[in-house]
């Protein structure tokens, strides 16, 4: 290609872009965060997913990690972080501060506040596993992180939390009959009242898709996509439900509600539905992932409360940005992408435009809503993209990626 060419594509580019920035600042933000992992060995560079994600729209991203790439790529973008400190750090943060520190000190200071860090989660479903001696460090190990905030002026910008697996709970239904497991009681007790005294939420992986996958004779399919269906009464409260979700989060507000707490908000830091199984993964279906993840954004679009807290809007990060080849386990593990590594979509959503009847009427096949991004590829070398913003204006940009 020339240089003259080239020169007059990347002007092409850049005032596309110019043109897609200025959009995106009249355009309202997403409601809903994306998870951003990357247990892949074909994901596309970080600036490109920055590009993307700005594209979408969506300005909150939560990590597995506090990958350096990541934070610099995301610089000056606005899009909010939550970052994370793996389980294999925890017994060295909970015994030694200065670890805490220097974790902080690497991981967090140098990219605030040009990359908006709001929240780091210490630990992913530590009580899904059998480690005790992981799980006596989790309450030290966030607390050492807390102060480590702290001393460097950072505390009041970013939250401390840890992300638990909706298991933890023994009891969920009805909602208002919640408890927590007792063989737990003796972590999470002090958990929520580090929650309370700091004001950081009590984070929970809730995935209806397990429960359908597990009995789908006995396990309403509408219930759990979020779809029209008769719904399940609480008798306790005399409370409504029409999905599992919210009776999932209710279930954790009345949880912790038992140990004294009412002063700790409730947010999802996983929630999806995957587009592949094995054979024995009832539901994991094209469709379904459609649905779900389609129906869960058009409520999240309407700043819907759950039925026990109307007035409080559901805080959902999505599981996941993209398709992740490298993952252990079932099928359905490396399938909850919303997209696939080259940046085409694995179905397309329309999200906030009302939800119809059907397995799938949280999907469709064009662009058709309020958002639709999903449906043309963000990283082909020569191609047209077409972006849905909420306010319903399409833009078209020459994607010229030389």
């Amino acid at each position: 290609m020339g240089l003259r060419h080239r020169a007059s594509s990347l002007l092409l580019l850049s005032l596309a872009l110019g043109l897609a920035v200025a959009l995106v600042s009249v355009s309202a933000q997403q409601k809903f965060g994306i998870n951003y992992g990357q247990i892949a060995n074909d994901l596309p560079d970080p600036t490109r997913v920055a590009g993307l994600l700005q594209s979408m729209n969506v300005n909150k991203v939560k990590l597995y990690d506090a990958d350096p790439r990541v934070l610099t790529a995301f610089a000056n973008t606005g899009v909010e972080f939550i970052i994370a400190v793996g389980n294999e750090n925890l017994q060295t943060m909970a015994a030694s501060p200065a670890a805490a520190r220097q974790w902080v000190a690497t991981h967090v200071q140098p990219y605030i506040p040009a990359t908006r860090i709001t929240c780091v989660t210490v630990g992913n479903e530590v009580f899904s596993s059998n480690d005790t001696v992981m799980m006596s460090s989790l309450l030290p190990a966030m607390k050492a992180v807390y102060a480590a905030l702290g001393g460097l002026g950072l505390g009041s910008q970013v939250t401390v939390s840890s992300a638990h697996s909706v298991n933890v709970l023994a009891t969920s239904f009805p909602p208002s009959s919640g408890a927590f497991r007792e063989d737990l009681a003796e972590y999470i007790q002090p958990i929520l009242d580090f929650h309370g005294q700091t004001g950081s939420p009590f984070l929970i992986n809730a995935y209806p898709f397990f429960a359908y996958k597990a009995n789908p004779g006995s396990v309403s399919l509408p219930y759990v996509l979020f779809e029209p269906n008769p719904g399940v009464r609480d008798p306790n409260t005399n409370l409504s439900y029409d999905n599992m979700l919210y009776a999932q989060i209710d279930a954790v507000y009345a949880a912790m509600k038992a140990m004294g707490h009412t002063d700790v908000g409730v947010r999802i830091s996983e929630t999806g539905w995957p587009s592949k199984g094995d054979e024995d993964e009832t539901g994991a279906t094209v469709q379904n992932a459609a649905a779900y993840n389609g129906n869960l954004m058009q409520r999240i679009a309407m700043s819907q409360g759950t039925p026990l807290k109307p007035n409080v809007p559901i805080d959902v990060y999505v599981f996941a940005l993209f398709n992740e080849d490298m993952k252990p386990g079932p099928t359905s593990e490396r399938n909850y992408g919303l997209f696939y590594p080259n940046g085409s979509p694995v179905y397309a959503i329309t999200a906030g435009s009302g939800s119809g009847s059907g397995s799938g009427s949280g999907g469709g096949s064009g662009p058709g809503g309020p958002l639709n991004p999903y449906y043309t590829s963000m990283f082909s070398s020569s191609s047209k993209l077409a972006i849905t913003f909420p306010t319903g204006v399409v833009v078209l940009l020459a994607a010229l990626f030389l």
